[in-house]
Order: structure tokens, then sequence, then C-alpha cells
């Protein structure tokens, strides 16, 4: 009998069982390339891999310490042959937890009885009881996602977060001492350079991985309600607060020796935190950036082949400025989710947390395509110097804030005739367009000292920038 295709109610064909496994999130479709490195850490497969480590690193633990009598150390093979469980988890392995699980219907469950098949063959199959002794699930999972976290941080989105702020900082310096028009309420202000403004979006994304570098990765080991309930009933001659502290440790982890069923979360709050403010700096840059772009300070390389415009071939969009911003938004909005969300849990527990830090992946995932974008967009960028002159040259008016302020510090070493300054020079400029002439004949009406009248006369936009490039510096 022929097989009658799936349809939806509107009578396609249904895509929903395509063998190809067609995503229903852009992470995993649209932009899988960007975010791969991720499913290493954050994925459902690699939290079950973590599980396993957690479960075959505590096997082992118990085992070197003899901390349950009637137990030994492992030889260096059977550790090895533990070890090559985690080593070696694939695809296969993935399959065959998925259906253990659909019998257990539960997750940890389904690893420990994984675990367990494998025991015989590495002469351990006596001790299979060991697997997961003392433990409440929460002990694996607070753990696991501990383990996935911090490799997802320290391995992917840190590293690609300091290569992007080397790049704007790289930018910063290179470009120091190009005079800019500022814009202050968007009107035209004191100057600046081009340099010291992206040095200032370098320096604050770079507090914010600082702040990430110094995250602690809390876990706990302890039982059902934190007590260490179990443990003392089973196994009282153990010092289990030590077993369980060196464990945690053992596993680069920070130790809580405080909690209920499950470890707090407080660090995964403080962690998200700071990386959505690391995001919401980063979409400064990306609006300060197209904006230049839209008053031509920046020129865009246009890309051989690409097409900015399905009717407009003369467009090159900032389309990796734009595409960051909304990821950006929608990781920043995860990430404060998850951080209000973790840090609550009913009395000893409830499984809010469970579903919320599935999505962990996720919030880290649009983080980093926009990282990934936001690079490849200051890639394309040529610096249109010249559209930077003309711009300051059309605007002698912002030379009245240094007239002035000169007119005041002469009437302060009592040089006559300084009175109203700035008065005088909002009288000048406020509404009005005022060139060259017109600003060195005001100056040299003044009456000011000789050395103030040759400081100001040799003062243009251009150059009124201050020490802006010196600022640079402090980059390192």
């Amino acid at each position: 009998m022929a097989h009658t295709p799936a349809r939806t109610p509107s009578g396609r064909l249904s895509l929903a069982n395509s063998p190809e496994q067609i995503a229903l999130g852009p992470l995993d479709g649209r932009y899988r390339p960007a975010i791969a490195p991720l499913v290493d850490y954050l994925s459902e497969a690699a939290l079950n891999r973590d599980r396993v480590a957690v479960e075959v690193e505590w096997f082992i633990h118990l085992t070197r310490n003899s901390v349950l009598p009637g137990t030994e150390p492992l030889t260096a093979e059977q550790e090895a042959g533990l070890r090559a469980i985690v080593t070696e988890f694939d695809a296969d392995a993935v399959k065959e937890l998925a259906e253990i699980e659909a019998v257990t219907v539960h997750d940890v469950k389904a690893v420990e009885y994984y675990i367990g098949r494998r025991l015989e063959a590495l002469g351990l199959a006596h001790l299979t009881a060991l697997v997961h002794f003392g433990c409440t699930s929460e002990d694996i999972n607070n753990l696991s996602y501990a383990l996935g976290v911090k490799g997802a941080v320290e391995d992917v989105w840190l590293p690609a977060a300091r290569d992007l702020v080397r790049q704007i900082t790289t930018m910063a310096q290179e470009n120091r001492a190009v005079p800019m028009l500022s814009r202050t309420h968007g009107q035209p202000a004191t100057p600046t350079t081009l340099g010291k403004e992206l040095a200032v979006m370098a320096h604050r994304l770079g507090r914010q991985l600082a702040r990430i570098e110094r995250t602690e990765f809390l876990g706990k080991i302890n039982g059902a309600t934190g007590d260490f309930a179990a443990h003392v009933a089973s196994v009282p001659s153990a010092d289990w607060q030590q077993v369980s502290k060196s464990f945690v440790e053992s596993l680069g982890l920070t130790w809580n020796p405080l909690t209920t069923q499950i470890e707090s979360h407080d660090w995964q709050a403080e962690l998200y935190a700071d990386m959505a403010r690391f995001n919401r700096i980063l979409h400064n840059v990306c609006t300060d950036v197209w904006s230049y772009i839209s008053i031509g300070y920046f020129a865009q390389i246009p890309v051989a082949g690409a097409t900015g415009s399905s009717t407009m071939p003369h467009k090159v969009n900032p389309i990796r400025f734009e595409n960051a911003e909304a990821n950006l938004e929608i990781s920043s909005a995860l990430l404060d989710t998850l951080g209000a969300t973790l840090v609550t849990s009913r009395w000893q527990r409830d499984l809010t947390d469970s579903s919320s830090q599935r999505n962990i992946g996720v919030a880290f995932g649009h983080s980093l395509l926009a990282i990934s974008n936001v690079a490849k967009g200051l890639e394309r960028l040529d610096v249109a110097e010249s559209v930077l002159a003309a711009d300051l040259d059309e605007n002698w008016e912002v030379l009245a804030e240094a007239i002035q302020m000169a007119m005041r510090a002469e009437a302060i070493a009592g040089v006559p005739g300084m009175d109203n300054p700035y008065e005088r020079l909002k009288e000048l400029t406020r509404g009005h367009r005022v060139d060259r002439a017109r600003m060195k004949e005001f100056v040299s009406g003044l009456g000011l000292s000789a050395d103030a009248e040759a400081r100001l006369l040799a003062l243009t936009p251009s150059t009124y920038n201050g020490i802006a490039d010196q600022l640079v510096d402090h980059l390192g």
C-alpha cells in the first residue's frame, strides 16, 4: 500500500517529519555555522555527556578515596575504561540514552542505567550500586550545567568576545588622531577623534569581559535536600563534607556548602547579568556605527556578488549591524529572564529551573551570532576621512566653547573687556552658521592677550579635540 504523505490542515505537504530534521529555530537552521561550537557545551546531547562525565568521576572519586567500606581504588585500566565512556560519547550514545529515557521517563536515571550497562565489560559489575550513590538528580544536573556553561564561556564565548574587543581596540588605535565632529543630542558639539570614541566602546566592553572572566562556577553534591542525610545514614564513618568539596573542586568548580536540593543558581544570574550588559554595550556600538555609516563617516566595502537591495542596485546596507542588534536584544531578554527565574525555587525544590536552563544555549547562541556579525561588519568598513574633515569645516561654531572659556581665563587673569563671555558667544553662534572668516574676525576683536589670541586664531574644528588621541592609550 502506497504511503500517503502527511499534510498540514491547509493542504500543504508537511515538513515536520522530514528526514533532514528541518530546524524550527534560526540558530539550528540559517545561523548554524556561526553558533556550532556551542553545541559541544550547551546542547541536550552535551548536557547528557556531562551528566555521564559527572557520574563517572563521582564513581572514581568514591573508589579512589575508599569512601565506602568494601571499595578500593580501581586499576588504571578500569579508570581509563570508565572515562572512555565520556570521551567516546557519540551519536549512537545519544540514541541509546534516548531509548533508555523513553522507558524510564527520567533523563538522569537513564544516564545511571547507561553507565551500568558498561560496567561488566570493565570488571566492575559488582559495583553497579555505586553508580549515582547518594545522589539526587540535581546533584548531577547542577554540576553538569556548571561544566557546560563554564566550557561555553571559557572556550567559545569569551574567545570570540575578546577577539571583537581587540578588533575595536585596533581600530581605535589606528584612528586615534582622526578628528571627528561630536554630536550631543544629535547636534554639532565639541570635536573628538574617531579613535577615542571607539576606545570608549572597547573600554566599556573590556570591563564587562573582566567581570565575566572572574565568574565563579558553583556546584554541590549533597543529596535530596542538601543535608547529606542519606550519605550519613548509609556510611556514617565518611567525612561527607570533605568528600563533596574535594569532588566539586576536582571538576574545576567552586563548592557551595549551603543549598537545598538545588544549587541556588545565583552564580548563573550574576554571569547572565554581566553577559547581558556586554550585549547592551555592543548594541550601542552597533547603533553608533550604523549612524556613522548613515552620515558617511564610514564607507562600506561591497562584497563581490552580494545584493544590497532587491530593487535598488546602488545600496550597500549595514545588515551586519542590524542583524547583530536584533540578536543582542533577543539574547539579553533571555539572559534577563534566566537571571530572574533561576534565583527562585519554592521551598527545597521546584522544577521551573529545569525548563529555564534548557534555554541557556539559545541565549548564548544569539549573543555569539551577534558578535560574529559585528566583527564581519567592522571588517568591511573604510574610514571616510574626507567626509569627517568636511563636516568639521562646516561647523566653526563649535569653537564657541573654547573661545568663551579662554575669555573666562583672561578675565580671571585681569585682562579687561572679558565681560559676559558666554552671552557674547551665544549671540554670535546660537542658531547661526559661522565660517572661518567670521570666527577669526570675532576673536581678533575681543582684546585678548597676545598669547590667548594667537592660540585661538590657530584653532580649527579639526584641532579642537584636546588630548583625545592620548586617551586611547588607556586601552593598554
